[in-house]
């Protein structure tokens, strides 16, 4: 693949610090990043744009975990087993990711991303402090069981990833919004580089596109994080149904233009 101009580095540029920012205080940077690359490397092929995606993503999120757990301490007898278990998930995804279409994704993931919105929008109370609904070895069972199951799909496909674990924390498990922010940046920290590993034994990963996009993610995330944190779970919470209805928008969008 020819090396990209110099205006299409800029682009993926700006698309990895915008992604970098909000994967940094709900997730879903991948709904940013992914389109982008797909646009700005035209001749790359799909397994390619993932695992690119994944380098940028593995830089954010590395410095996102670090700044939540500093500043919230979040309680590793949930993160540790959840974070291990989406490892494990996304390596399987990743292995899958070239045989699963992306089209098959989309529709699924509009209409889980229509649930999540509905729901948060008609609880108005809901993240605002952590009230757990599980305790002991079902809390730590039905951490797990979800850490699996987000890291299949962030391996094989990925985008809305960090969304998913954030309003899976908060709705399910009981998280404050900010609390689940932390959880769910350490764990997708795991699954993208999971991901990456399997990715870059593969051969299917663009180093230097990665590593310019994966800088200004890192940016972005750094100052998503502190944001976050400073403002705390109301502004995450306000910040998550924006950009949940934005994906929803674009991801509809996508979804009946393909069906005509």
């Amino acid at each position: 693949m020819d090396d990209p101009s110099l205006w299409t580095y800029a682009l993926l540029a700006l698309a990895g610090l915008a992604a970098g920012f909000v994967d940094a205080v709900v997730g879903g940077g991948g709904l940013i990043q992914l389109p982008a690359l797909v646009i700005g490397l035209p001749g790359a092929s799909p397994v390619q744009i993932l695992a690119t995606n994944k380098l940028a993503g593995s830089c954010g999120t590395t410095v996102s975990s670090a700044t939540y757990y500093r500043r919230v301490r979040p309680d590793p007898g949930t993160f540790v087993p959840l974070m291990v278990v989406a490892f494990i998930g996304s390596a399987a995804g990743a292995v899958a990711a070239s045989h699963i279409p992306e089209a098959a994704f989309e529709p699924i993931i509009l209409v889980a991303l229509v649930v999540v919105g509905a729901y948060v929008l008609l609880k108005p109370d809901l993240g605002r402090v952590t009230e757990l609904r599980f305790t002991g070895h079902r809390h730590t069972a039905v951490a797990m069981l979800t850490g699996l199951a987000i890291g299949f799909y962030d391996g094989a496909l990925g985008p809305g990833t960090g969304s998913f674990f954030v309003f899976t924390l908060v709705g399910l498990l009981g998280y404050s919004f900010l609390e689940a922010s932390a959880k769910a940046r350490i764990a997708n920290w795991a699954t993208n580089i999971a991901a990456l590993l399997i990715f870059a034994v593969q051969g299917a990963v663009l180093w230097k596109i990665g590593l310019v996009v994966g800088v200004c993610n890192l940016v972005g995330s750094y100052v998503g994080a502190r944001t976050a944190v400073s403002r705390g779970s109301g502004f995450v919470r306000v910040f998550f149904v924006v950009v949940v209805s934005a994906f929803i928008v674009k991801i509809g969008s996508d979804v009946i233009a393909s069906l005509g």
